[in-house]
């Protein structure tokens, strides 16, 4: 089958939480089916990786992105009607005649984020909406989070984009989302629509233990840091949590490993004990010389990757309630689950003055993790998903 692909970001290199999702499926599909895949570009490296990409065998065109002055300066005047900001902010005359050119090859389309969904619409191809998650939600969970003139911000975004989701679904042939918690809000919200799961997968080779590695007192965040949730949570960390485990154990060290680390997380590596990579040629090497992986996260949905990825290591993991519960483990058994400062310093020191059971949460996460989040098995799914669409 001809499967036209649409996704936010060109899928490769597969060194973020999206593009490690979008990079695996297409190679999937691409394995049974011929796929061309559109994806924005923000810069020339995103030209490469899609020349890249094609030349891997996965035909990959990548439109220019406006310029984030631009994009910002047009969701401000779509503040004054209806429109869902998220769609102005990725709307583009480019891309949607590329899309309305390959719409003309494509027996069907697969589109990841509902942002891509919008350039399907003038189309009657049969489809897949890859949500993941309800963008929606995720704004008002920013909503509570946020005062004044950005709180209201938040509400309406959450507002005017769950009605568009509403309309996106219902035209869609399936909703695909990566937990069951994310498929049952979806229900809740926008019920009568037709949806599935499709879970994460974790690189197993690329993620596994190393033994003899790990640093005494060595703490590890991983993440993209100009991502709000991420730089929320290393914050409030640093603020609320660290300074107690340094009065008990002066050798920690908080490193806050991922690319374009906004100034609010630049600025704490001012502190003692804290340390900011900025982008590194591989996170593994950093969870390997980890004693435990922190997950503050106060803002999530779905399933975070990395805290897969931790328990692929062999890492015992200290998460919040929003970082674990897509992962559909057991806490305590798999991870750990504190949610305020105090149980976040007891979950760690825990864990930093008892290493038989830190390397026993380890073992079992990584257990768990190869049972239920290789990527060859989760992906089967995925075959089942388009088979369907061949079906009908």
């Amino acid at each position: 089958m001809r499967i036209l692909f649409l996704s936010q970001r060109v899928p490769f290199p597969p060194d973020r939480g999206d593009k490690i999702t979008t990079f695996r499926l297409v190679e999937r599909l691409a394995r049974r089916h011929e796929v061309r895949v559109l994806a924005f570009a923000q810069d020339a490296a995103d030209v490469d990786a899609a020349a890249e990409l094609t030349r891997r065998g996965i035909d990959t065109q990548a439109v220019p992105l406006r310029h984030k002055l631009v994009r910002h300066g047009l969701s401000v005047l779509a503040l004054f009607d209806d429109r869902p900001l998220t769609l102005v902010h990725y709307g583009s005359a480019a891309m949607q005649r590329a899309v309305d050119e390959l719409a003309t090859w494509a027996e069907c389309a697969y589109a990841y984020s509902s942002s891509m969904g919008a350039f399907l619409e003038p189309h009657a191809l049969p489809r897949v909406m890859h949500m993941a998650e309800l963008d929606s939600d995720k704004w008002l969970q920013y909503s509570r989070r946020a005062k004044g003139p950005m709180a209201w911000i938040y509400r309406r975004e959450a507002r005017t984009l769950l009605e568009y989701e509403m309309q996106l679904a219902r035209g869609s042939e399936q909703n695909v989302f990566c937990t069951p918690l994310e498929e049952r809000l979806f229900k809740e919200r926008i019920p009568g629509a037709q949806s599935a799961v499709l879970r994460n997968g974790v690189d197993l080779r690329q993620f596994q233990p190393r033994l003899g590695l790990s640093e005494p007192g060595h703490l590890v965040f991983t993440g993209v840091m100009d991502y709000l949730p991420n730089v929320d949570g290393c914050v409030w960390f640093a603020d609320e949590v660290f300074p107690k485990l340094r009065e008990h154990h002066p050798i920690a060290r908080f490193s806050i490993v991922g690319s374009n680390p906004t100034p609010a997380i630049q600025k704490l590596a001012e502190r003692p004990g804290i340390e900011v990579t900025g982008r590194v040629p591989d996170t593994a090497d950093w969870l390997a010389r980890g004693a435990v992986s922190v997950a503050p996260l106060r803002i999530a949905r779905g399933i975070q990757n990395k805290v897969l990825e931790a328990m692929a290591m062999g890492l015992p993991v200290v998460g919040t309630t929003s970082a674990t519960q897509g992962v559909e483990g057991v806490p305590g058994k798999h991870y750990l689950v504190a949610d305020d400062p105090d149980a976040q310093f007891r979950a760690i020191d825990s864990l930093l003055v008892n290493r038989a059971r830190a390397a026993e949460l380890g073992r079992a996460g990584r257990a768990f993790v190869e049972a239920h989040y290789d990527w060859e098995r989760v992906l089967e799914s995925l075959d089942v998903i388009v088979d369907g669409l061949l079906a009908d």
